[in-house]
């Protein structure tokens, strides 16, 4: 069956003096930031500012399948509601169970998962292909060897409603940027999310030479900015030396559980993304580390520079004033955390030998 998620939405809850959201647990000794987690001297770039996160405890996650992995072997599938029909195998002997179909619509695809490993889906994440190219709405799980499931999506490309090609792909494993990242995650708006699409495509075109400007200007494609041959250098120059920085952190901190980043533009921290393990973290690290740069190629720089101890305070200043919790039993738990001036998003897998947070992310708003 499409779409067996329960919803247990648990709003309004008010809890005062009590901080709603855990990240872990430290160890005497081992890490000093209170929700487990030190934030480690900064690697910048210009206007960009990442601080390398270390963990107190790290989990294993060898069984876990990214987005990026599952569309480069075939054993994920996306595409737009309708088409998924001859796509999906009959599985265990059984005869294929019939697929309720519709038309395509903006904010839905569907997805199957082939493989033997639950699929992990962060927001932001984008798809392209189909109809529109779509960026993923909410981090979730989907099962190993799942039946489809209907996908909340947001369209990425305002202008196009005709079909590129029957299944997407994923963009060369990109992600949008934290402001529509954002958009999706905490305003989920669809109005919001064109809105810094168009925005974003506009700023980008003022930091490239003319002749690139007049080919982003002549496209709506969010993918198609991002994939110009001009906004890629533009983005390398900035992402190239963070990644390899970090990667090189990485490597030294293995033993002390590198598992994620807190990232700030002209002096502001403005997000954190948090994961069970390094090994996940280098997964996502190519894709995370240039929508970081994109961010701040289209933000003016103010001659700042962010702290650390500002980076540590983001990172601990988790109490919430509201949460709302989606679950599907046995599978994972997905809870949105508001505070003052921030949101919190906590993808926690149900499944079985783990209960831990596969990751977290939090906005300054």
């Amino acid at each position: 069956m499409i779409n067996r998620l329960f919803l247990a939405v648990l709003a309004g809850v008010t809890m005062a003096g009590v901080g709603l959201f855990t990240w872990g647990r430290a160890e005497a000794g081992e890490v000093s930031g209170v929700a487990g987690y030190r934030v480690l001297a900064p690697i910048r770039q210009g206007n960009l500012t990442v601080f390398p996160v270390v963990a107190a405890n790290a989990h294993d996650t060898r069984e876990f399948l990214t987005l990026d992995e599952g569309l480069r072997s075939g054993e994920v599938i996306v595409t737009e509601s309708g088409n998924i029909s001859p796509l999906v195998r009959p599985r265990h002997g059984q005869p294929e169970r019939p697929i309720r179909q519709g038309g395509a619509q903006v904010n839905q695809l569907v997805l199957v998962n082939n493989s033997k490993r639950p699929l992990i889906l962060l927001a932001g994440e984008i798809v392209t292909g189909g109809k529109q190219d779509r960026v993923i709405g909410k981090d979730r799980l989907v099962p190993a060897e799942s039946d489809p499931i209907d996908l909340g999506v947001f369209c990425v490309e305002p202008g196009r409603w005709t079909g590129s090609s029957a299944k997407f792909g994923s963009m060369n494993s990109a992600m949008a940027q934290p402001a529509v990242r954002a958009k999706a995650m905490g305003d989920k708006d669809q109005g919001k999310v064109w809105e810094y699409v168009r925005k974003s495509q506009a700023e980008m075109a003022a930091a490239v030479p003319p002749a690139a400007a007049r080919e982003l200007n002549n496209t709506s494609s969010y993918a198609g900015v991002m994939q110009n041959l001009e906004v890629q250098r533009t983005v390398d120059s900035v992402a190239a030396p963070i990644e390899r920085n970090y990667e090189s952190v990485i490597k030294q901190l293995r033993d002390r559980n590198a598992v994620g980043v807190v990232v700030a533009v002209n002096g502001e921290v403005i997000w954190a993304d948090m994961f069970a393990s390094t090994s996940l973290l280098e997964k996502y690290w190519p894709k995370l580390v240039r929508s970081y740069a994109a961010e701040a190629v289209v933000t003016r720089a103010k001659n700042a520079e962010a702290t650390e101890k500002a980076a540590q305070q983001f990172l601990d200043n988790l109490e919430g004033r509201r949460q709302m919790v989606e679950s599907e039993p046995g599978l994972y738990r997905h809870t949105e955390i508001t505070g003052d001036g921030f949101k919190a998003f906590e993808l926690t897998s149900l499944l079985p030998k783990t209960g831990f947070d596969l990751h977290v992310a939090k906005m300054a708003e």
